[in-house]
């Protein structure tokens, strides 16, 4: 009906699909939003349409891109034991300790559990990875791309 080829309305489609997905994400205003469709060189008339589209629709698609985000499992609790082997048939006098870690996750309303076993100087060294990462979380380039994310 429209006397185009089938990649060219492909492209389009796909094309207002990922203006109307992006900037609903990113809940930009009306004028951003016009500012943005206005490099594209469309009609004023068609930069009005999709001014509308974008407003009436953006909350709904906003609720289904929430919910086609995977569900991650959440953290619940935490279990850990210190083991020492002290001594064995062969040798006497040995130290050989092992910290065993159960953690415990909420998925669905489900629980499960993983249990990880491990000796201290490596706990210690995921330990310094972890309060590593949490103060690079801390940055502001790390900032900006969390807001954006959400």
């Amino acid at each position: 009906k429209l006397n185009l080829g089938v990649d060219t309305v492909q492209h389009g489609v796909e094309g207002l699909t990922y203006l109307l997905t992006e900037s609903s994400k990113l809940m930009i205003s009306e004028i951003d939003f016009q500012d943005s469709i206005h490099v594209l060189g469309f009609s004023d008339e068609l930069n009005k349409l999709l001014l509308q589209l974008y407003l009436d629709n953006r909350k709904e698609i906003r609720n289904i891109l929430g919910e086609l985000a995977p569900k991650l499992p959440s953290y619940h609790s935490l279990e850990w034991r210190l083991d020492v082997q002290l001594a064995s048939r062969s040798l006497r006098q040995q130290i050989k300790p092992a910290v065993t870690i159960k953690l415990h996750f909420d998925q669905n309303e489900d629980q499960t559990a993983q249990v990880l076993q491990t000796d201290p100087s490596t706990l210690l060294h995921l330990i310094q990875q972890l309060e590593q990462a949490l103060g690079e979380m801390k940055t502001n380039h790390c900032r900006r791309i969390v807001r954006n994310m959400k």
